[in-house]
């Protein structure tokens, strides 16, 4: 086992793993904020998108049979 641990040490293979590794989780965690970011602020825009519907008043768009312009 101390072979083992003084031959990884030694090795470049490792540190380059361990480089990819951290910045592959960085990436990720980037991805992640940006797609959190992203679905509050659509979650904001739709409830503002509902509530002017909301307040729109269309009770006089329609004719009495509800076709436009009756």
């Amino acid at each position: 086992m101390k072979n083992f641990s003084k031959t990884f040490l030694k090795e470049e293979n490792g540190a380059v793993t361990v480089d990819w590794v951290v910045l592959t989780a960085c990436v990720v965690g980037l991805g992640i904020a940006a797609a959190t970011a992203i679905e509050t602020e659509t979650v904001n825009m739709s409830a503002d998108i509902s509530a002017t519907l909301a307040d729109q008043d269309v009770t006089g768009a329609t004719g009495a049979a509800g076709t436009v312009g009756g």
